[in-house]
């Protein structure tokens, strides 16, 4: 008998995972690998492994990546201050070039000829899906059920399930759910009444942050230190990279910090409105560009906010693993190893206050910008450069 040909599904264990799974036995003579990256988002394994072997799946993998996740791929962009539009910190942009390595990883590992994602034929998670799969596997093939099947919207993917027996998952209020995308860094809420601008966000939908009202009316104090660019404690207690974003997201969730309501355009052309919710990620944006104010010299930093909004957009784009995208890691970190030290900030009702600084650098002199007379800083100069700078004018 001709052994059947396999393939690998980036499987959540939610419905439009569990209809693509049922669809892809449907219409392709092949057996499919259920594959799950565990990157910090809310999941029940016994669930997943309970809906893929109702749909008679064999082989269930789920892997913990949180730390990769978090150390090589949440830091370096935190360390590039990337964010796309002003807004938006890339937190679903940045999960997925980590699973499609390791689902092209495992396609090579029990020999799969194809690989598939559940990504909508008008978001952006399609691009960077196939995007990594072409640079670790450009022979696997592709396939992409939301461009190829019959169903044309999610109500056609509901009744597919009913009519096959998919478990549908519900929201706070019973319905079907919003189209919600998480892991450790963040989570992301679209879909449904979000879809027109006009519309408020209702509260049930925020996952990971109270409300500014709700939050304590007392503030919180978190400190974190940093060692070369990266984060590395938090009130002074080492902390694995996984755990540290962990205990930041609580923190700042508890206090009502990381929440945005953007309208973004999408690399394929449309605009989408979307709820994301950063909050460990805010701190660590804030307090990171706080450590370099006193450890960077000035043309460093502003190098580095100059090729921010492209190094962004690359990631947003799906170039993570691009040339474009490592030439400019190699900016971001130039000198890294100089960022040292460590951040004091306050958290009020969403707000976030920067109490101290506190590293062993140099860059920060106190005699040369103290308002007492010095003779470190020679002010007979400055005429001189006033008078150069005058000419530039004309």
């Amino acid at each position: 008998m001709k052994k059947k040909r396999k393939i690998v599904l980036a499987y959540s264990g939610g419905l439009d995972t569990s209809v693509i799974l049922k669809w892809l036995q449907e219409n392709y003579n092949a057996e499919v690998i259920a594959y799950t990256a565990d990157i910090g988002q809310k999941i029940n394994k016994k669930k997943i492994i309970n809906n893929a072997k109702k749909l008679n799946i064999k082989k269930i993998i789920i892997e913990d990546l949180k730390d990769i996740f978090v150390k090589d791929y949440i830091f370096p962009m935190i360390r590039g201050h990337a964010i796309y539009e002003g807004v938006y910190l890339l937190g679903t942009s940045i999960a997925r070039p980590l699973i499609a390595k390791r689902q092209i990883a495992i396609a090579k590992k029990f020999g799969a000829y194809a690989v598939s994602h559940g990504s909508t034929g008008k978001g952006n998670d399609q691009v960077r899906f196939e995007l990594g799969y072409h640079y670790f596997g450009p022979g696997i093939k592709v396939i992409a059920p939301w461009r190829i099947w019959k169903l044309n919207s999610r109500t056609d993917l509901i009744k597919y399930a009913i009519k096959n027996r998919v478990p549908i998952p519900k929201d706070k209020k019973g319905a079907p759910p919003f189209s919600v995308d998480d892991n450790l860094y963040h989570t992301s809420t679209e879909g449904k009444m979000l879809e027109n601008p006009k519309n408020q966000a209702p509260q049930f939908i925020y996952q990971r942050t109270v409300s500014p009202e709700k939050a304590p009316n007392k503030g919180s104090y978190v400190t974190i230190g940093f060692k070369n660019g990266n984060p590395i404690t938090v009130d002074g207690g080492e902390l694995l990279p996984a755990n540290l974003l962990e205990k930041l997201n609580i923190v700042a969730g508890k206090n009502g910090i990381g929440r945005v309501d953007l309208v973004e355009n999408r690399f394929i052309g449309i605009k989408s409105r979307g709820i994301y919710e950063t909050p460990g990620g805010t701190l660590l944006m804030v307090a990171h560009r706080a450590i370099e104010s006193i450890t960077l010299d000035k043309a460093t930093m502003h190098k580095k906010d100059k090729i921010m909004p492209i190094y962004a957009e690359l990631i947003y784009n799906g170039y993570w693993y691009s040339k474009a995208r490592f030439r400019l890691q190699k900016i971001v970190d130039l000198k890294r190893n100089k960022i040292n030290g460590s951040v004091k900030l306050k958290l009020y009702k969403g707000n976030i206050i920067i109490i101290s600084r506190q590293t062993k650098s140099r860059a920060y002199s106190m005699k040369k910008v103290s308002f007492e007379e010095n003779k470190t800083f020679n002010k007979s100069n400055v005429e001189r450069f006033i008078n150069f700078h005058k000419k530039k004018l004309r």
